[in-house]
């Protein structure tokens, strides 16, 4: 099973395929909807003409990675500090993994050090790691020993907290009613 967001067919299908493009995905994730997020790796490769790649990202004109995510429309709400992010994010996987993103999980010998390896790329907190720990477990079938702990409780199964838990449109109203009803807790605690 693979992740199916109510997004263009094309862009399930690069999630799919790339997983660099999957990682940018989670990477831009933050302060945009989840549809948003995970389409915009498509955005990104119909506007290079081909499936993102670490090594040409990691080398783009910084300027210029910048003016491809800011084109009407940006892929994300935050263009200029996105497409850093994303230039740091490819630096480190041509550094560490040889630009080849799949390499961060594929000899991963447990859940702890597939945890730890994502929480040590850029823009990946703790939260954000855990929640692409249970998206690989539980979308794309890595499942080293331990995945579900390593990703806390978004490896529960039979949950709707997270992208990891989203398969359509009914999973995905039901992940944004418990981020709503989280959120909604916290403030609450906090005032």
């Amino acid at each position: 099973m693979t992740l199916s967001l109510p997004i263009d067919g094309e862009a399930n299908r690069l999630l799919e395929r790339s997983p660099l493009a999957l990682l940018t995905g989670m990477l831009l994730d933050q302060q945009v909807p989840m549809e948003k997020a995970f389409s915009s790796p498509y955005v990104l490769a119909q506007r290079l003409g081909h499936d993102p790649d670490a090594r040409e990202l990691a080398g783009y004109d910084p300027q210029e990675l910048v003016e491809v995510f800011a084109r009407p429309p940006a892929l994300h709400r935050f263009p200029k500090a996105m497409a850093g992010r994303v230039q740091e994010l490819c630096r480190v996987l041509v550094d560490r993994y040889a630009g080849d993103a799949g390499r961060l999980w594929a000899d991963v010998t447990d859940g702890r050090e597939l945890l730890r390896r994502i929480a040590d790329l850029p823009g990946f907190g703790t939260q954000k790691a855990q929640i692409f720990v249970a998206l690989l477990g539980k979308r794309y079938d890595v499942r080293p020993d331990g995945w579900r702990e390593a990703a806390g409780g978004y490896g529960d199964p039979d949950t709707y907290r997270s992208v990891a838990d989203v398969t359509d449109a009914e999973s995905l109203r039901r992940v944004r009613e418990y981020k709503q009803q989280a959120k909604a807790a916290a403030k609450a605690d906090r005032g």
